[in-house]
């Protein structure tokens, strides 16, 4: 544990405070990152089964199994499907649609707070590097005519360690971002589907008898 702190310390007295910013930032990221991940995770997101089930069934026109799958399902879909099978009324799909929207906006708080990370990491590490340069050469500048280039070779080190920094933090948190992303994606067309199939079954469509033109034109 020491030795982490000392290698922490060592770290920021070489980088500076843009370093001591990217390390702070690195530290509420991944806590972000963590409740987000218990988030989806108490939500149910992408654990459908019960709910696919219950879908499945009422497309039968099995009501008993389709209560029966509903009640089992702990998705956090499940609200929205039993506010769709409630109403007859059509319009209601406005509404339910809503209500489904409101909770992937839940779900999806905090991705601009990643967005920003993966986006601003990378510049605040190149303007650490710019400020490194810059006392860099002043440094040399001030070294007159005995100029040492370990002086300067040195100061560049320590310059690019902020970008280096700043990309170790953007990376990892874009590709998260893009995982939590895709995992939306896929909700909100399981969810599109799953409502479509509720207000248009296939036991309402089956039902739908063909007009005698309808019949006589397909038996010619």
């Amino acid at each position: 544990m020491n030795a982490i702190i000392q290698k922490i310390t060592e770290t920021l007295e070489l980088g500076g405070p843009v370093v001591a910013i990217l390390i702070l930032t690195s530290v509420a990221t991944f806590s972000l990152v963590l409740y987000k991940l218990w988030q989806f995770r108490a939500a149910g997101v992408g654990r459908h089964i019960e709910l696919s089930r219950a879908i499945q069934a009422w497309d039968r026109k099995d009501l008993a199994e389709t209560r029966t799958h509903l009640n089992k399902s702990r998705s956090y879909l499940a609200p929205v499907i039993v506010m769709a099978l409630s109403g007859e009324d059509r319009t209601l799909s406005e509404r339910v649609d809503a209500e489904a929207e409101a909770r992937f906006a839940q779900l999806e708080q905090g991705f601009n707070v990643l967005d920003m990370v993966a986006q601003l990491a990378p510049l605040l590490g190149l303007f650490g590097t710019v400020l490194g340069m810059i006392e860099a050469f002043q440094t040399l500048q001030g070294a007159g005519n005995s100029v040492d280039p370990s002086l300067l070779a040195g100061g560049i080190w320590v310059a690019l360690l902020t970008t280096a920094a700043g990309l170790a933090v953007a990376m990892p948190t874009s590709m998260v971002l893009t995982w939590f992303e895709a995992r939306m994606n896929r909700e909100r067309s399981f969810t599109n589907r799953a409502l479509r199939t509720v207000f248009a079954p296939g036991h309402a469509q089956d039902a739908v008898e063909p007009a005698p033109g309808m019949a006589l034109a397909h038996g010619t």
